[in-house]
């Protein structure tokens, strides 16, 4: 499962689109829009009515959590929900135009560790709910080993993990009926709900549970949404997609986007043309882009594999050495191996070693069980045919290390093209440690 998280604003969104179907007999206005600057807000009020008509709540919507702790939400103690429209927008367009520091760790009110600095881009605006604390409640669901696990709380709100130990747990197997599902919840609803909400509680923890599991979300939290009766408001949401599911769940999530997380760099064209890739296949393909410019790049078969050869080449290297991080796995196609291949030889082509060194490409990977090693070294070795001009002139050396279905024929396959097209290759099968080849491509002059 790949998990990755997503806006605020589109985890509401994709629960409002299937509101009917899993909370009948519930409301939820979802009144919400996300904008990146104060006039931007403004020309939403033009279509939402609301903007103009009802009190606010602004917030960063960027991936991160304690917004609240941080400072990060506007809303007037003094004067609850008094924030207009006017006010939001000065608010988002002060907090946009300078970088702004954020902890993720909190010792009560004190913030603890590192902050990381960046500039908000993004910002979600929704009416502020008028409530009391006594109607904040708590839910969550996620993937723990082979399990489903569904977290409640009737204390919800900024200090739900100081208060961690009033939270049920419920676990649920792949094979639980929808009966005996719903059954679990109510009967292990918190005992602190109120009473008069134990039965909404249940129904709204039922269906919430059902949605995270049929819309694929690969984590689920609302924290806190409040109840008064059957009206329901999510004022704060955390989700996390299973983007293996997305070929499949295009109409269910509608056009979903899984942005940078706040701190992080920007991620480069090719390592979002990998990621499309990924979310369209059953094989896995990833990159991560360390440092372009470095002399050693991997193309390696396996998610632990490549583990193995990223500190095998920071220990024998050097991590400033390393360029890229990643892996190609799970029997991907031909065609899939060729892009992924032609991906890594465009980066690592781009430019001549800095220092003048010849540059070393690792093409690594254990004894594969299903995957045919031929077949994916055919896509490598076509990638080889269209990059090879290129490779010669940055001066590209590669190494080779692979065992699986068909490997004697890959191997001899991929030997032969390198040696037809003029370009430098040692060729290994499983008889050599996995990591050797790190050693020679270093020994080498």
């Amino acid at each position: 499962m790949a998990q990755k998280a997503i806006r605020e604003y589109d985890a509401k969104s994709i629960l409002a689109k299937h509101w009917d179907k899993y909370f009948p007999g519930f409301t939820y206005p979802y009144q919400t829009v996300l904008v990146q600057s104060g006039d931007e807000l403004k020309e939403k009020a033009k279509e939402h009515s609301w903007l103009k008509e009802k009190a606010l709540v602004v917030k960063p919507d960027m991936l991160f959590g304690k917004r609240g702790k941080n400072g990060l939400v506007l809303f007037k103690v003094d004067k609850p929900g008094d924030v207009t429209l006017e006010d939001a927008a000065k608010w988002i367009d002060e907090k946009r135009a300078e970088k702004q520091k954020v902890y993720f760790s909190f010792d009560g009110d004190n913030p603890t560790g590192e902050p990381s600095e960046d500039y908000l881009t993004h910002f979600i605006v929704e009416p502020f709910t008028p409530h009391t604390q006594d109607e904040e409640y708590y839910i969550s669901a996620t993937v723990v080993g082979d399990d489903d696990v569904l977290y409640m709380s009737a204390e919800g709100g900024m200090e739900v993990e100081e208060n961690w130990d009033k939270v049920v747990e419920v676990k649920f197997s792949i094979t639980d009926s929808e009966d005996e599902i719903a059954k679990k919840i109510r009967d292990n609803v918190p005992a602190d709900v109120k009473e008069e909400d134990k039965e909404a509680f249940a129904e709204f923890a039922i269906g919430f549970f059902k949605a995270y599991r049929e819309l694929n979300f690969a984590y689920l939290e609302i924290n806190p949404f409040v109840l008064q009766g059957k009206n329901v408001e999510l004022l704060d949401m955390v989700a996390k997609l299973d983007d293996t599911a997305g070929f499949m769940m295009v109409d269910e999530w509608g056009d979903i986007e899984f942005p940078t997380p706040f701190g992080m760099e920007e991620k480069s064209p090719e390592v979002l043309a990998v990621e499309e890739a990924d979310a369209k296949t059953g094989a896995s393909l990833k990159l991560t882009l360390l440092k372009p410019d470095a002399r050693i790049w991997t193309m390696v078969a396996g998610g632990g594999a490549s583990v193995v050869y990223a500190d095998t080449i920071a220990d024998m290297a050097g991590i400033e050495d390393l360029a890229n991080y990643g892996e190609y796995s799970g029997g991907p196609t031909t065609a899939e191996t060729k892009f992924y291949a032609e991906t890594i030889l465009d980066l690592m082509t781009r430019e001549k070693d800095p220092q003048g060194r010849d540059k070393i490409l690792i093409i690594g990977g254990a004894i594969a069980n299903f995957t045919d090693v031929a077949k994916t070294f055919t896509g490598i070795i076509q990638a080889f045919e269209n990059y090879a001009d290129k490779m010669k002139d940055v001066g590209v050396k590669i190494y080779v290390r692979r065992g699986g279905p068909n490997y004697e024929k890959g191997l001899k396959d991929i030997k032969e093209a390198a040696d037809r097209l003029g370009l430098p290759i040692k060729v290994h099968g499983p008889e050599t440690h996995l990591t050797d080849i790190v050693r020679m491509a270093l020994e080498e002059k």
